[in-house]
Formats: structure tokens, sequence, C-alpha cells
């Protein structure tokens, strides 16, 4: 049905699409943090399961932007993904985290990750260790479950005591944003869901849930309780050229200047075709992340370095060609999926068709 100015509004007797998520302020923010009410509750119009907020040290402070979502939301479930669990207080985290999942009634996810360690090492902050987010996991779920911690000494740090309320009985998601074998496998035996990063291949996502599961059995839970979230690049052949790119090429770019060796690892991809676009002239030239600093004509160059195999991995072309992509990602093993790189105005046809392909 349709809404104001025209706009799709979902219908009362069309579903909840819970397996489905979008990132608010998706990449660098665009028009800035203001934008994100608007987002928010088109979202929800659109029926989307999960709005998805990632932090990044500029406009784009988690809590202050989970709080306005939770406010401007009725139904759909609002997550981090991700902050980070060092940047402050654990009491503040977990204090943060009740207050959401109060005023929200019970759509918070909290939702954390690494981080890039080269930006943390800039900033004279630890990196953040596998041990770390295990401990902070279980510390979350003893403060919000009443428990009062004596003495904790851990990888998170010592605490002489740390409490909320003993009255408290908070059964809050937990979140953890996994890349490496050792983080996925921390995901399957303490956190809800596990979300996965753009442009994994199909075997990779393959693998990764695997792992995931088969960790969550080891530690006697039910698998099929962790959800993994794939995190598929949604990006039609209905918007602008110019903007196809910056969302996927100039995306990408942007991931292979942070922790290329990672994602090329992940994925078995070719070191040597990293190697030389690491060395490339346009790409060094450029003071910053490539999605947000590099020119049009840049990322026109920039896209002759990065094989077509590299973005395969993502919806992209005619909105129904979109749709039958994300369906391929629950044949892949995914429980969920997020359409990422997009704001819901930009998703609404791929939506649409979705419905039609997904029944």
């Amino acid at each position: 049905m349709q809404g104001r100015n025209g706009s799709v509004v979902m219908g009362r007797s069309e579903r909840v699409l819970d397996e489905l998520g979008y990132y608010l302020l998706a990449g660098a923010g665009g028009e800035g943090p203001a934008a994100l009410m608007d987002e928010a509750r088109r979202g929800e119009e659109l029926g989307f399961g999960t709005a998805f907020i990632s932090e990044r040290w500029n406009v784009k402070e988690a809590s202050s932007l989970v709080g306005a979502a939770c406010a401007v939301t009725n139904r759909m479930q609002i997550a981090t993904a991700a902050t980070n669990h060092n940047t402050r207080h654990p009491l503040i985290t977990a204090s943060w985290a009740t207050t959401m999942h109060r005023l929200s009634g019970g759509r918070f996810t909290l939702g954390i990750g690494r981080g890039v360690g080269a930006l943390y090492a800039a900033f004279g902050i630890p990196n953040v260790t596998t041990a770390q987010m295990a401990d902070f996991a279980q510390v979350m779920r003893r403060l919000w479950h009443g428990e009062v911690i004596l003495g904790h000494d851990g990888p998170i740090g010592r605490y002489q005591v740390l409490f909320l309320d003993p009255d408290f009985r908070e059964d809050i998601r937990l979140a953890l944003v996994a890349f490496g074998p050792k983080t996925l496998e921390l995901g399957g035996a303490l956190f809800d869901d596990v979300i996965l990063h753009t442009y994994f291949t199909p075997e990779t996502l393959q693998r990764s849930v695997r792992t995931v599961k088969d960790a969550a059995e080891r530690a006697g839970r039910d698998p099929a309780s962790v959800r993994v979230w794939s995190c598929l690049a949604t990006v039609g052949d209905h918007l602008p050229e110019e903007l196809r790119m910056k969302k996927t090429v100039a995306r990408l770019a942007t991931y292979l200047q942070g922790y290329g060796d990672l994602l090329v690892r992940t994925n078995n991809w070719d070191p040597l075709v990293l190697r030389r676009f690491r060395e490339d002239p346009v790409v060094t030239s450029i003071p910053g992340g490539i999605d947000h600093k590099a020119t049009a004509e840049q990322i026109e160059h920039i896209a002759t370095l990065i094989p077509d195999e590299w973005l395969e991995p993502a919806a992209t072309g005619p909105a129904r060609g979109c749709a039958e992509r994300i369906r391929a990602e629950f044949d892949y093993g995914a429980d969920a999926v997020i359409l990422h790189g997009a704001t819901p105005d930009e998703l609404e046809p791929v939506v649409t068709a979705y419905r039609d392909v997904a029944g």
C-alpha cells in the first residue's frame, strides 16, 4: 500500500520480514545523524525485522543513535553492529543496554566487535582480544541478571565491585560481529547473533555458518538458537551508476584499505592483487577512506584494480535479481540477511521484489 508522497508502507496483511535487516546511516553516514529518524521509520514501514547501527567516532556515536532509533520505532529490533566493549566502562555499557532494553520494550540487541587495530593503535587504545569479548559477554549477562560481582579479575580488567541492581532479570540479546574462525567460534559459544562481514563469498559464508553452529553445539547450546546474519551488499541498478560505484567498488576498496589481508585470506583471494591495489598511486593519494574521500574519476580507476570475482558476492542488477540473490544466502546457510550499504528508500524496490520471490 502507499503512504504519504506515494511511498510504500507495509500493509496489515503483509508479514514482517524478520529475516531481513539493514543499516541506519549506511557507510559514512550520508546526510548526517539527523537522517536516522526518517530511515528508522521508513525501514519499519517497509517491514524490516532489524535495523543495525555501526559506530564511527565522529557523528555516529552508538548510544545516542540507538536511543533515537528506539524512540521513533514501535516494532523493529535495534542492534549495534558494532560498538567496542573497551571504549566504555562495563557498568556504563551494561546500564545503557538495560535502559535501551526497557525503553524499547525488549527490542535492543547489544552487538560488539573488534574494531580496526591500526586505528586503535593510533588512538592509544589496546587491541580487542577474543578473551576480552568472551569475558565481557559473561559479565554483561551476570549484571543483567542482578548479580553483584566482587573482585573481578579477568581479560576486561580488574574491578573491586560491579553491579547494577539485584532485582534485574533482563534477557538482552548479545551480538558479535565476526570475521576469523576464533571470533566465529566465540559467537557460537556465547552470543545470540553472529554478524558476518560484507563480500564473503558463498564458500566463506558456508564455512562461517558451520564454524558458528559447531561451536554452539560443543558449548551445549542449540545451534538453531544462534542466528547467523549474512551481510550482503545490496545495490540495485535502479540507482545511478556513480552511486552504485561508490556503494560497491569504493566500499570494497575501503575494506581493502583497512583490513585487506584478513578479507583476502578469508576468501582465499589472490594476495598479489591486493598488493597491486595498495601500491597503486591513485589509491595511495586518497587521504582517508575511499568510499568517503575518492572522486568519481578515482573510483572508476580503482574499479580496474579489483577483479570482478571480488565484487560478485553482492546483490546487484534488477530488483528481482537482487531479491533472488538474497534468497540464495539462505541456501548457503545464513539464518538472516542484512541488505547492506543502502537506505530504506534505495532498498524499497528490492524489498518489494523479495516479497514476491519469498512468498
